[in-house]
C-alpha cells in the first residue's frame, strides 16, 4: 500500500548499530545464499553478517527503484530464522500485505530484486510467477492466517507431513477475516499451522484498539503467563521474543513447531517483536509511517529534495478539512491510513472527530451508517481497491438505509507499481450495481474541490474517485450546459461524435478530439465531462441520444462501468423510429493488470490520446 511523496532526506544517511544476535560482535559482510537449503548450511555465527548484507542491499535497491522499505528492513532477522526453520516451499510461509516479503524474495533466488515494481521486473509482492516459495499474490491485509490453516487442513487431508506459516502484523491483526481465521484456528485440534504475530505496533500509522493494548501489555511483561487473550482462545502461545535476535527467534520458533506437531493441540501463535524501519535511523526517527513505501531517494546526506508535487491526496485533505471547519457535523473515518489517504491536515486541528478504525473497511462503513443515523455527516477515507472488501456494507447497509456517507477512493483506477491487487480499476462497476449512490470523478485539482462539498451536501451515500499521484494541470471547461462541463466541441450544433468523459483522463480525451478535428473539419466532435458521473442525469442522455455515435471514456472496467450504464440507458430509450446512436465504451480491460508504470499501462490499454483518437476514427468508420 504506496505513497507516492518522495521522502525527506533528513538526518545522516548511515544505519543505526544493525540488528544481529546478542551472541554476535561487529559482523563481517555474508554473501546472500542462492536459496533456504544454502542459507540453512550457514553457520549461525555468520548470520549476523547476513542480516547486514541484506539491509545494505534493500537500501540500495530502494533508493533506486522506491517501494516498501520500511516493513522489509523490520524483518530480516525475522525472515532468515523463518526460512532457516521452515522448508518452503514444501512448508508455505504465507506472508500478509506481502509488501514485507522483499527479504523473502532475496532469499529464494532473487537476490538483486531485479526491475523491482517495474514492468517485466520482480514485483513487489509475492508473486507465483517468479518462485515456488511465493503463496500468495493478494496483497490485501488479514487474509494470511485463512489461507495458511486452509493449506494445512488440505495436507493433512492428502498426508503430506510438515507445517505452514502465516506471517501477519499486528496492523493487519485488526482485520476482521485475520480475528475469524483465528477463532477458527483455536478449535481445530491437530491443526499444524504457525502464526507468527510480527508485533512493530504499526500498520501505517500506529496500531489502534484493545488487542493492540493487549500486544503492549504482552510487550511490557504486564500479563501474567497463560494469561494472554491466544492462550485463552485455545491456541499455543510463545513469546514475546526479540525479533531482532536470531538466537531468540531461532529458538522460538523451533518450540513453535514442537507444540504444532502435538496432535492435541491447535494452531500456535508467536509473537515476534520488531521495528519498522530496522537499522536506517531516517526510517526509524520517521513518525508519520517510518518509510512504509518511499519514492527514489538519496543514500548520501544532501539537501533535502525540492517540494514534491501537487498531489490528489494533498488537495482533498484540504478539501476536507475546509469542509469539516464548514460544517460541525463532518466526521472522518479511515481503515488505518489516516495519512495516505489525505486526513492527517483534518486529525491534527479536529482529532477528536477523525476516527481510525484499524484495517476493517467493512467496519468503516458501518460506522458511518451510524454515524449517520445519528446526524452526522461521516466521510470515509480509503484506497479504491479496499472498497472491494466492503461492498456488501455499501450495498445494504449504506445504499439500503439512504444513509448520508461520502466515501473518497484515492488511487482509484490504474496505480501502476503495486499490481494486480493495488489497480483500482473495479469501483465504477460497483457503483453502478448501488441503487441510489451518487458519484463524482474530479478531472483535475479544482473539481476534487467542488466535489467535497457537493457530495456531503447530496442525500444517500456518495463516491468521489480519484488517481495517484501528481495532479494534473486544470482542464478548463469552455462552458456548463445542463448535460455537464463542455470541453472540446460545439454544443449547439448537431453533434457527429459525443466523447463523455469520466475522470482524469480528460485530458486525453481533448486532446484526441482536437486531432480528430483538425483532420476533419466537417465533424462536430463534442468532449463532455459530466461532472457528476451518477446517476446519470437526463440532459447527458437526451444529449447522447441525439448524437450519431458515443464513445465514452473511464479508467475503470470498460465492459461495467458507466459508459455500460450509459449504453444500456439509451437502448431502454430506443425505438424503431428513434433508434440508439453506436456507442463504444473505453476503458481497462477485465484482466488482472501486471505492475508498471501508470502511463504505460495506459498506452497498452489504449486509454492514451493516440489510443482514444484510433478508436474515434474506427468508430465514424
Amino acid at each position: 500500500m504506496p505513497t507516492t511523496q518522495q521522502r525527506s532526506l533528513t538526518g545522516p544517511p548511515r544505519p543505526r548499530t544493525t540488528p544481529q544476535s546478542s551472541a554476535a560482535a561487529a559482523p563481517v559482510d555474508v554473501p546472500i545464499p542462492s536459496d533456504p537449503e544454502a542459507l540453512r548450511r550457514l553457520p549461525a555465527d555468520r548470520l549476523p553478517g547476513l542480516a547486514r548484507t541484506l539491509r545494505r542491499r534493500l537500501l540500495e535497491i530502494c533508493s533506486r527503484t522506491g517501494g516498501h522499505l520500511g516493513p522489509n528492513l523490520g524483518v530480516v532477522e525475522l525472515t532468515i530464522a523463518l526460512h532457516r526453520e521452515f522448508r518452503s516451499p514444501a512448508e508455505p510461509i504465507v506472508f500478509d500485505t506481502g509488501h514485507q516479503a522483499y527479504v523473502h524474495k532475496m532469499i529464494t533466488g532473487r537476490a538483486d530484486l531485479s526491475g523491482l515494481r517495474s514492468a517485466g521486473g520482480v514485483s513487489g509482492y509475492p508473486d507465483r510467477s517468479e518462485s515456488p516459495h511465493d503463496v500468495v499474490e493478494n496483497s490485501h491485509a488479514s487474509g494470511s492466517i485463512a489461507w495458511a490453516h486452509g493449506l494445512d487442513r488440505a495436507h493433512r487431508l492428502a498426508g503430506v507431513d510438515g507445517a505452514t506459516v502465516a506471517v501477519i502484523g499486528d496492523g493487519a491483526l485488526t482485520g476482521g477475516v485475520g480475528l475469524e481465521a483465528l477463532n477458527e484456528l483455536a478449535t481445530d485440534r491437530g491443526s499444524r499451522t504457525v502464526v507468527v504475530l510480527n508485533d512493530n505496533t504499526r500498520s501505517y500509522a500506529p496500531t489502534v484498539g484493545g488487542l493492540a493494548a493487549h500486544l503492549a501489555a504482552l510487550r511490557a511483561g504486564d500479563v501474567a503467563p497463560g494469561e494472554d487473550v491466544f492462550t485463552a482462545l485455545g491456541l499455543g502461545y510463545v513469546g514475546p521474543v526479540d525479533g531482532h535476535d536470531l538466537g531468540a527467534l531461532a529458538q522460538a520458533l523451533t518450540r513453535a513447531r514442537v507444540l504444532a506437531e502435538a496432535e492435541d493441540r491447535a494452531g500456535v501463535l508467536v509473537h515476534v517483536v520488531t521495528r519498522k524501519g530496522a537499522g536506517f535511523a531516517r526510517a526509524e526517527s520517521d513518525l508519520v509511517d517510518q518509510w512504509h513505501s518511499t519514492g527514489p531517494f538519496a543514500l548520501e546526506e544532501q539537501e533535502e529534495a525540492a517540494r514534491a508535487a501537487d498531489t490528489w491526496t494533498a488537495r482533498l485533505g484540504r478539501a476536507v478539512l475546509d469542509a469539516a471547519r464548514a460544517d460541525e457535523r463532518v466526521v472522518a473515518l479511515s481503515a488505518a491510513m489516516i495519512d495516505p489517504v489525505g486526513l492527517t491536515p483534518m486529525q491534527r486541528e479536529m482529532p477528536e472527530r477523525v476516527l481510525d478504525v484499524g484495517i476493517a473497511e467493512q467496519l468503516a462503513l458501518d460506522t458511518a451508517a451510524g454515524l449517520s443515523a445519528g446526524g452526522r455527516r461521516p466521510l470515509v477515507a480509503l484506497y479504491a481497491t479496499f472498497l472491494n472488501r466492503a461492498h456488501d456494507q455499501l450495498l445494504l447497509d449504506l445504499a439500503l438505509h439512504r444513509e448520508d456517507v461520502v466515501i473518497t477512493l484515492d488511487r482509484a483506477g490504474v496505480t501502476g507499481d503495486d499490481g494486480p491487487s493495488h489497480h483500482g480499476i473495479w469501483d465504477l462497476a460497483l457503483a453502478t450495481q448501488v441503487p441510489g449512490l451518487s458519484l463524482w470523478a474530479p478531472r483535475d485539482a479544482e473539481r476534487l474541490e467542488e466535489a467535497v462539498p457537493a457530495a456531503l451536501g447530496t442525500p444517500g451515500p456518495s463516491i468521489i474517485r480519484f488517481p495517484k499521484g501528481a495532479c494534473p494541470p486544470v482542464q478548463p471547461a469552455r462552458t456548463r450546459i445542463p448535460a455537464g462541463d463542455v470541453l472540446a466541441g460545439d454544443h449547439e450544433a448537431p453533434v457527429d461524435l459525443l466523447l463523455v468523459s469520466i475522470g482524469a483522463l480528460a485530458p486525453r480525451a481533448v486532446q484526441a478530439a482536437e486531432e480528430l478535428l483538425a483532420e476533419r473539419t466537417d465533424l462536430n466532435v463534442l468532449v463532455i465531462d459530466p461532472v457528476q458521473a451518477l446517476p446519470l442525469q437526463d440532459p447527458l442522455l437526451d444529449l447522447a441520444g441525439r448524437a450519431r455515435a458515443v464513445v465514452t471514456l473511464e479508467d475503470g472496467l470498460a465492459e461495467r462501468g458507466v459508459g455500460a450504464a450509459l449504453a444500456v440507458r439509451l437502448q431502454s430509450r430506443a425505438t424503431l423510429a428513434h433508434p440508439a446512436p453506436v456507442v463504444r465504451t473505453l476503458g481497462v480491460a477485465g484482466e488482472f493488470i501486471a505492475h508498471a508504470k501508470r502511463d504505460q499501462i495506459l498506452s497498452a490499454q489504449g486509454l492514451d490520446a493516440d489510443g482514444i483518437a484510433a478508436t474515434l476514427r474506427a468508430v465514424l468508420g
